[in-house]
């Protein structure tokens, strides 16, 4: 199976952009999610866990801090860096630079991605639709 990020939707935080490309509420026989994240200048999201399934993170560009563990200390992600985030462990991601920050997540097994969709700012767009950005001061 072959799919393109025009063909899914999108959906847009105040933080950022997600585009799930890869789930199985997607493709029948998929286990896991996966799916590109675009973390904007100076934005995170909130530290959160996902009870039944562990996250890789995998840095496309950008650079940011990481935690992973409900009292560890944040570290620097750079392009390439790798990261892995055991089922339940709380962890959050910050943009600390100019550019946008770029990941590859995935979700094994798929199912966190669903949680996302219902907090207050997530608003899905259609495929094809570009999002629009704003820097909050």
């Amino acid at each position: 199976m072959s799919r393109k990020p025009d063909d899914v939707s999108t959906r847009t935080f105040s933080w950022g952009q997600i585009k799930w490309l890869i789930s199985p509420d997607l493709d029948d026989e998929a286990k896991v999610t996966t799916g590109e994240v675009i973390i904007q200048p100076g934005q995170g999201h909130a530290p959160h866990n996902h009870p039944g399934s562990e996250e890789v993170l995998y840095v496309i560009s950008g650079e940011g801090v990481q935690t992973v563990g409900e009292d560890a200390e944040p570290f620097t992600i750079r392009e390439g860096d790798a990261v892995h985030v055991p089922a339940g462990v709380v962890h959050s991601t910050y943009n600390t630079t100019w550019r946008p920050l770029r990941l590859l997540a995935v979700y094994n097994p798929g199912g966190p991605e669903h949680v996302l969709d219902t907090l207050p700012d997530a608003k899905i767009l259609g495929p094809g639709v570009a999002p629009l950005w704003s820097q909050a001061n």
